[in-house]
């Protein structure tokens, strides 16, 4: 199929924009800042002239099929054709994860790609949509480049789109815009090959058809329904309720695709029901690269859960050979720290943002990493990755024939308990959240030697992080207060809303008594809770007696 084979390529003057700085993952706005004329236009013509390497490369396209996704795509390939890339393959129906377009980016050496999400925000006419580019090694572009392609937005004069019809998403074909090559490629079938190189599909199977063990996912109606049912119906025979909102929406059925306690209440729902009740329960987000793992009336916290991988890769296929290291956030548990000791391997403390991991797994320092805001991964791609984390979950529960809730408990018998939460406090206003900052900054260095209701402030600082590959530095990472038992307080603001600012905190205290891992985790932290509100005075600066959410 042909079509526009004599496409005509039209430069289009346009007027720039002082809003397209890209967060730790991409831009980010509501969907009527993209329908503003020209905006998404001038965004990815800066890509373009920032990645050349994309003119006679290969570039993989798609996204969680959130509104304004399937428009944006013909624009970028419209665009891509008239920039001189030589080929794209983009997902059926628009539909990638966002692990696998690392995934592709690999496995055909593409050029880079371009990831049409907001991840776990909500979607719809009124929501939010977004994009981000990655390089070729699969993972988000650098701080350098997103900074590069932020200062030529600020002074784009025009850019170039080919004249040429739309192509048909909803089937599988190869045609031609001009001279660029289009692959209409089924979203699924790569990665799922690769996930059955890493884990036991065998065992799980035979877990599932034996009936030791029912399982429930909800995809909440976003992009990883596709991949469920491919995997975890088709390829392992999960029992035949296993899924949930398993359709991609464009609004995410109205809900929030973030999977956490507060938004993924069906599953909560369903695995707390008593007897009968599926015995594991998971659940991933907008663009399939963050996960929730929960037992039975059991939430696994997900710097545990980094822990607990940590601690057992070795027995599951795709790591049989051991790890060589692993990294996490900044605000992410040092419950791995725990356990990297114990391994005696590397332990490496980045700020948020998976960019951050990608120098670590290209130069082979870790092999697993991950964030506390439900994100875990490894070096097969680089990328935070959802399905790969509940497989690796599902092999784990094989091996042992132990609950996800044994399992849990044995690790904290070992390694002690990190008590855990992050408070978010959104939408405030941002002069008021950057002041805040500003007022921890300036008492961080006389925090040391204090002592709050019996906890003694050893160390506080701005995080800075300095790469020990590239040793280019990152600064002013957040707010850290660490006290002489171990436990912890960081305050950060996140670069991932698209209103006002979110304010979040993360508090943590360890535990080696085993007698003590049963206390209510907002029970155990009630001091350090109330030591984090009075040193960073959230309620008279920012009006808030409570946050919005708790996790």
């Amino acid at each position: 199929m042909i079509l526009n084979n004599k496409m005509k390529i039209i430069n289009i003057a346009t007027t720039t924009f002082d809003d397209q700085k890209p967060g730790t993952s991409g831009l980010r706005k509501k969907v009527n800042v993209f329908q503003q004329s020209h905006y998404l236009e001038n965004f990815v013509q800066s890509i373009f002239n920032v990645a050349t390497e994309l003119k006679g490369g290969l570039l993989i396209l798609g996204g969680d099929g959130r509104y304004y996704n399937a428009h944006a795509i013909q624009i970028i390939l419209k665009m891509a054709a008239a920039n001189g890339v030589k080929q794209v393959m983009v997902g059926e129906n628009g539909l990638l994860s966002t692990p696998a377009v690392s995934c592709l980016i690999r496995k055909y050496k593409a050029a880079g790609g371009i990831v049409l999400s907001a991840s776990h925000n909500p979607g719809g006419v009124n929501g939010d949509f977004g994009i981000k580019f990655n390089i070729a090694n699969g993972g988000p572009a650098p701080t350098s480049f997103t900074d590069a392609t932020y200062e030529i937005s600020k002074r784009l004069a025009e850019y170039q789109i080919a004249d040429a019809d739309d192509i048909p998403l909803d089937r599988q074909h190869s045609c031609q815009m001009g001279e660029m090559k289009i692959d209409v490629i089924d979203s699924v079938s790569d990665y799922a090959d690769l996930m059955e190189q890493l884990f036991d599909f065998n065992k799980i199977r035979t877990m599932f058809t034996s009936g030791w063990l029912e399982m429930c996912f909800d995809a909440m109606h976003a992009v990883t329904g596709p991949y469920a049912r491919e995997i975890f119906s088709k390829r392992l025979s999960a029992n035949v309720d296993a899924l949930i909102n398993s359709i991609p929406l464009e609004d995410f059925g109205g809900g929030h695709p973030d999977p956490n306690l507060a938004h993924a209440k069906e599953l909560v729902s369903r695995l707390n029901s008593g007897p009968g009740a599926p015995g594991f329960g998971a659940a991933s987000d907008g663009d399939g690269d963050r996960n929730m793992i929960i037992g039975q009336n059991f939430f696994v916290n997900p710097s545990d859960s980094l822990a607990i991988m940590t601690a057992n890769a070795h027995l599951l296929p795709g790591y049989k050979q051991g790890i060589c290291g692993v990294a996490r956030s900044l605000p992410t548990s040092r419950a791995v720290d725990k356990v990297a000791e114990v391994l005696g391997i590397d332990c490496y403390e980045t700020p948020t943002g998976w960019k951050y991991f990608g120098n670590l797994l290209d130069d082979k320092r870790i092999t697993l990493c991950g964030e506390e805001s439900f994100g875990s991964g490894s070096d097969h791609i680089r990328e935070k990755d959802g399905i790969w984390a509940v497989l690796f979950w599902l092999n784990l529960i094989a091996v042992k024939q132990q609950s996800v809730e044994e399992i849990t408990r044995e690790h904290w018998k070992k390694y002690g308990r990190h008590y855990y939460t992050r408070h978010d406090y959104e939408a405030i206003d941002s002069d008021a959240a950057e002041a805040l900052m500003q007022n921890l900054r300036d008492q961080s260095n006389s925090l040391a030697e204090n002592e709050y209701s019996g906890y003694k402030v050893l160390l506080s600082d701005d995080f800075s992080y300095t790469d020990p590959v590239d040793n280019s530095i990152t600064e002013n990472q957040g707010i850290r207060i660490l006290f002489d038992d171990e436990s912890r307080i960081v305050f950060r603001l996140s670069g991932t809303g698209t209103e006002g600012a979110t304010l979040r905190v993360y508090i943590e205290k360890y535990e080696t008594d085993a007698s003590q891992h049963n206390l209510p985790v907002q029970t155990a932290l009630t001091e350090l809770i109330d030591i984090a509100n009075s040193i960073a005075e959230i309620k008279s600066r920012c009006n808030r007696d409570q946050p919005d959410v708790i996790t």
